[in-house]
């Protein structure tokens, strides 16, 4: 055990490991101390959950960031071991009157598949615009707010490009772009991703970044599952020195002199920090119950209270004794697969879950992992991931509802994919409590650490004027996804974290 640390982390989620291995490698005494009894991780991670020899992704599966991330650039992932893996193309839209778009990270490729051919055109005009612009736009995107040097390396008239789609409603800006239905539901399909429906307001941003991004570095998985992705950053902070803990699950922050100076494990247990404490946890977590609140300010606590959630999340895995028959045969070559008929298809999925209702026609975010990675499968047998939005608690509690909703998943995909359920040789439910049981982050499933809505980013993110970071206490950083950027993994939030707890070290 590493009993004099420079830096305590809680929570070994991308981010809390991030931040770990940026001030191990800058020479400080690190310690990450996980609840987790069996593996670091958090979200991101692989387990058997179905049958034997089946792997599957317990929350994130695909990494758009995974290539592009500042963090993990810095962190040089692939020299400990991360393999990138792409399938033949990256995402596909299909709807069960036979109409489909898909992306891929060949632009003509996509053209020919992008309904009509202006649509094609289109597409192909703006994904040559973003990858032009992408890594300053990914450097003003993820860096700490203010990213002013990336924003004005962008310049004047693709900022007011950029202006124009992210003040944009998914549906308008789709509508603007594209003729074709098949076209029209793509973007906007992309940000319910998070809780981001195609009429909100600025509800344009997400959609693009998610669905050019895949035109780029696309959807990647890791070779092995996600796991390998906590597993190498692990490696990277042992190898600095510091040192990852399972089981250590930390009931309390101590605040001397307000500093935060230590902190308190469930089995009683204090730990001293020698420099900084950094929280991979969530924001009403860490100012609601791990601080003493004598040290947090009235009014943080009181929008802590009412902190907006995002939707929750119904997640399913499958072991399948082959590859999903999709009707479309873009379907079978895609990592993901997106089920959803229309813009107003989507819009009826989002006021229904805002209602606290299950949609009777989920919206489908529906992963083939083992199509780009073979070994998450046995030979010519394959895994599934899938999941929908819905409401975190349901009238009469999700035990009584998470097979009927489930079957519902089932019988949204037999219909695009007729045969499917006599592939099925196992099947896993997790509803909203089971991921908040598996990682006390996930409230209620929410799987994007808060609302992602327009007004919940930047400088609202997580509470003004606590957005670069640092907490009401000195020497206590947030450093999750509750802090800008956000959700995704990219390891951002721990990247900026670290830098300026770094610097206040000095």
């Amino acid at each position: 055990m590493l009993r004099d640390p420079d830096v305590i982390v809680i929570g070994s989620g991308p981010n809390g490991l991030v931040a770990a291995s940026v001030l191990a490698g800058i020479g400080l005494k690190v310690l990450v101390l996980e609840a987790n009894p069996k593996r670091p991780g958090g979200a991101v991670g692989t387990e058997e959950g179905t049958l034997p020899g089946f792997r599957h992704d317990v929350g994130a599966a695909f990494f758009p960031f995974g290539r592009p991330s500042p963090a993990f650039r810095h962190l040089r992932l692939e020299e400990e071991g991360v393999v990138w893996r792409n399938a033949e193309l990256e995402s596909c839209h299909p709807a069960k009157d036979g109409s489909v778009a898909c992306i891929s990270r060949d632009p003509d490729v996509t053209a020919r598949h992008f309904g009509t051919a202006a649509d094609g055109d289109a597409w192909r005009k703006l994904a040559a615009w973003h990858g032009k612009i992408e890594s300053t736009l990914l450097d003003a995107l993820l860096l700490p707010v203010p990213a002013i040097g990336p924003m004005v390396r962008i310049g004047f008239l693709n900022a007011l490009k950029l202006i124009r789609i992210m003040t944009s409603s998914g549906r308008g800006f789709s509508s603007r772009l594209f003729e074709s239905e098949a076209a029209r539901r793509v973007l906007p399909g992309l940000a319910l991703h998070v809780d981001v429906g195609p009429d909100d307001r600025f509800g344009a941003a997400l959609g693009y970044m998610l669905g050019l991004t895949a035109t780029t570095g696309g959807y990647p998985v890791p070779e092995g599952g996600a796991q390998s992705i906590a597993n190498a950053l692990v490696r990277i902070v042992e190898r600095h020195g510091g040192r990852v803990e399972l089981g250590r699950r930390v009931s309390k922050i101590v605040v001397r002199g307000g500093r935060a100076s230590a902190v308190q494990l469930d089995d009683g247990d204090e730990i001293a920090a020698k420099e900084a404490i950094l929280a991979n946890t969530g924001a009403p977590s860490l100012l609601l119950d791990l601080l003493p609140p004598e040290a947090v300010p009235g009014r943080v606590l009181g929008k802590m209270r009412a902190f907006p959630r995002g939707w929750g999340t119904f997640k399913l895995d499958w072991a399948l004794s082959g590859p999903v028959p999709w009707s479309s045969e873009l379907a079978r070559k895609s990592a993901v697969v997106h089920a959803g008929e229309s813009l107003d298809d989507l819009s009826e999925f989002t006021r229904r879950v805002r209602s606290g209702n299950l949609p009777e026609q989920p919206y489908l975010v529906v992963g083939q992992q083992s199509l780009a990675d073979p070994t998450r499968a046995p030979r010519n047998q394959h895994t599934l991931w899938c999941y929908s939005r819905v409401p975190p608690s349901i009238e009469g509690g999700w035990s009584a509802h998470r097979e009927r909703f489930a079957d519902c998943v089932d019988d949204r995909i037999e219909g695009l994919a007729p045969g499917f359920k006599k592939k099925i040789l196992g099947r896993r439910i997790v509803a909203p409590p089971d991921l908040e049981k598996m990682d006390a982050n996930l409230v209620g499933g929410d799987l994007g650490g808060g609302s992602n809505a327009w007004h919940r980013q930047l400088i609202w993110r997580p509470v003004f004027p606590y957005f670069r970071y640092r907490m009401p206490v000195e020497r206590l950083y947030l450093c999750s996804s509750y802090a800008h950027p956000g959700a995704g993994v990219h390891g951002m939030c721990g990247f900026n974290a670290a830098h300026i707890a770094a610097r206040d070290i000095g």
